[in-house]
């Protein structure tokens, strides 16, 4: 009885083990498949001023789009994030208020779309 216990918790060990082996490519596919969560908090938060993800304009005209955000000049994850974080840099039409997680997380998801390629899209 013992001995055919210990065969079954060993069965279900192996076959928990196995189950969490797979390879890069097949994660990698997993993740490029999946959006990103930060993609659509954007898109419901943001998205109705702001182009959250390239190439597109701004449904807004006077709202800036990610990538032309992610692409100014001296820039930084941590300077985006500051910006976001204060509620007073916002024009008074934008009624948000980002907690210290989301601004980071939208600041380091804005900053993926900066490209050493860009061009700014023609109004």
């Amino acid at each position: 009885m013992r001995t055919r216990l210990f065969l079954s918790a060993m069965l279900a060990t192996t076959a928990l083990l196995l189950g969490a082996c797979q390879t890069a490519d097949a994660q990698e596919a997993i993740d490029s498949a999946t959006p990103a969560p930060t993609s659509s908090f954007a898109q419901g938060v943001c998205g109705a001023c702001h182009a959250v993800e390239a190439p597109s304009h701004s449904p807004n005209p006077q709202a800036p789009t990610f990538v032309d955000i992610a692409n100014r000049p001296g820039i930084s994850e941590e300077s985006l994030a500051d910006w976001l974080k204060d509620a007073h840099n916002y024009p008074d039409v934008m009624d948000v208020d980002l907690g210290e997680t989301d601004a980071e997380e939208l600041a380091a998801y804005m900053l993926t779309l900066r490209s050493p390629d860009y061009v700014r899209l023609p109004d």
